[in-house]
């Protein structure tokens, strides 16, 4: 392969590749270069010309003449004069040399070596390109196309054909992927493993839901509504604070929409989430009271210093405030950044205070308190606020043991 059919065939490569002119005429230059320090030691007294159009490439080698019997004779940059006359007769010393060298000079195995060594280059400036990309759009949603769906991950294709993944735990739990179907989720990181770029996103990120507050709100993405913070169980149920810049506007009649126009289109996007919109205030009390809905609370006290909010609620409230699986009451201390105690108002004045399970740990297995708390349930009141089927349906506990838990627990309030 002579130096024409190089450059050409790199040049259609790289095109294909969409890599720049200026880049691939710095990897062609790169190249020749480390073939010249491999053959002559240094590259520094060489020109390297390429016209990447014509396929054209000129070598040039530059050295200073010195006498025969100069020390500096064996200088990477000198000639001897007898050597300069060989190539022109009428030479000097001090005069320059410029002497043309061939790509056929360095070898057949020296010109395969580089053709690799280039289609190699524009491989990993691609994933670096692609590494760079993905990095700019980390917390933005992008759509791919599902071609394989695996036990601990979903692998899609974006438009360019570049392979993206939603692993197991950034997948909604009732996500189900079929070959050839679209799929929406947000960028949540980008790795370099073994060099190749993974880019991992992510429908359980509360980002994701962020970002579908602002393709389905204008007011959200124009900036006059701002989302504070959101929480969320994907899948399940979900609390965002918002808070608008506009007296005019009613941050949570927007997000809403008319008859629920605008977050229906957010809540089939995952998989039917429970979605409370806030509206977010610096009053804590106010705040605690919102972040609860739709319980109604009779009075809070709170201790700034423990980070903690004892909230007291007529019986029938309580249930409500829990939530199903305990969830409402976990998103509201996440949403608020508070500990809250709930406490069930008996007569005027009594208050029957809620027991954390782990006072049961004498009567109750740690492991079934463990269960317990896996889906959210810390305390007695929580649990004894869902029926025994549905504490069944949502544990890995038997029957009995939910009505041995169930038993304990009553005795406690009775």
């Amino acid at each position: 392969m002579d130096a024409h059919e190089l450059i050409q065939s790199f040049a259609e490569f790289a095109k294909q590749k969409n890599i720049d002119r200026p880049t691939m005429i710095r990897i062609l230059e790169d190249v020749f270069k480390n073939m010249i320090r491999k053959k002559y030691e240094s590259d520094e007294n060489f020109d390297v010309i390429i016209n990447a159009d014509k396929g054209d490439l000129e070598i040039y080698r530059f050295r200073e003449i010195v006498d025969d019997d100069s020390e500096d004779i064996w200088d990477f940059d000198k000639i001897s004069l007898s050597e300069a006359r060989k190539i022109e007769p009428d030479f000097e010393v001090g005069e320059e040399v410029s002497e043309q060298i061939y790509i056929e000079d360095f070898g057949r195995r020296a010109v395969t070596t580089a053709r690799q060594t280039l289609i190699q280059k524009v491989k990993d400036l691609e994933k670096d390109i692609l590494f760079q990309k993905y990095k700019d759009l980390v917390g933005e949603i992008i759509a791919g196309e599902v071609y394989q769906v695996l036990s601990k991950e979903v692998l899609l294709t974006d438009a360019e054909g570049n392979e993206i993944a939603i692993p197991r735990g950034e997948q909604i739990q009732k996500d189900r992927y079929r070959k050839g179907e679209n799929v929406r989720a947000i960028v949540h990181k980008v790795e370099m493993i073994n060099g190749n770029p993974k880019i991992i996103l992510s429908r359980t990120s509360p980002v994701f839901l962020e970002r579908l507050f602002e393709q389905e709100v204008p007011e959200v993405y124009d900036g006059l509504i701002t989302i504070k913070k959101v929480v969320r169980e994907p899948g399940e149920r979900a609390k965002v604070a918002v808070e608008s810049y506009d007296d005019r506007i009613d941050p949570v009649g927007a997000c809403v929409g008319m008859k629920g126009s605008r977050i229906h289109a957010i809540v089939r996007e995952l998989q039917n989430e429970n979605i409370d919109v806030i509206n977010y205030t610096d009053n804590l009390e106010l705040y605690i009271q919102r972040a609860l809905s739709p319980a109604k609370i009779s009075s809070i006290k709170i201790d700034r210093d423990n980070g903690r909010a004892a909230v007291y609620l007529k019986p029938d409230q309580v249930s409500l405030a829990i939530g199903k699986g305990g969830l409402n009451i976990k998103l509201a201390s996440r949403l608020v950044g508070y500990e809250i105690d709930v406490f069930r108002e008996l007569a005027e004045g009594q208050v029957e205070e809620d027991v954390d399970l782990d006072e049961f740990s004498d009567e109750i297995e740690s492991w079934v308190i463990e269960e317990l708390n896996r889906i959210g349930l810390d305390t007695a009141k929580s649990v004894l606020a869902l029926s025994k089927d549905e504490l069944v349906r949502r544990t890995d506990l038997e029957e009995e043991t939910v009505e041995g838990v169930l038993n304990i627990l009553k005795k406690e309030f009775e």
